[in-house]
């Protein structure tokens, strides 16, 4: 090879390296995304199934806040009150995702916000509550190789003719 050719392929080899680098770098921000989105969708599923199931989309450590301002700490004490709400004034509730975007805090750290439709229910209080909508806060965090829900945080939509 000559000098000449030399001269060209140094920058074609310079593009070609480039574009492996930029390529599965943009490939792995969806991975990442669809990762979050799975975590979060399983969250809704075991809430439509009353969270019967092992809480393998949450941390250890999982926060949940519900729409009444109540808080637990830790998976075992959030699985021991969903449950419990579930197996009384939320059984056969369920919670349909509208829409759901996810943001990236950091490398290994994600907020995502979802809009959700939840089907009927009687609270405790004996309230009949209709169709209501919801917006939920989630907090999704890294650990190994897996996508995991930190905290969560519900807030019923009050409708404007009720406020």
């Amino acid at each position: 090879m000559g000098i000449r050719e030399a001269i060209l392929v140094k920058p074609i080899a310079i593009v070609v390296v480039g574009l492996f680098l930029i390529v599965p770098r943009g490939a792995l921000s969806v991975d990442r995304e669809s990762a979050v989105r799975t975590a979060i969708t399983a969250f809704y599923k075991a809430f439509d199934t009353g969270f019967v199931g092992p809480a393998d989309f949450a941390t250890e450590d999982w926060n949940h806040i519900n729409p009444n301002g109540g808080r637990d700490r830790g998976r075992e004490a959030t699985l021991k009150t969903v449950r419990g709400v579930h197996q009384t004034f939320l059984k056969g509730t369920t919670d349909t995702i509208e829409n759901m975007d996810i943001r990236f805090a950091a490398e290994g750290a994600a907020v995502g916000t979802v809009t959700s439709v939840m089907s009927p229910f009687t609270s405790p209080d004996g309230v009949k509550h209709g169709t209501e909508r919801h917006i939920r806060t989630f907090v999704v965090v890294k650990r190994g190789s897996r996508w995991l829900i930190m905290q969560d945080h519900n807030t019923t939509v009050v409708e404007a003719s009720r406020r």
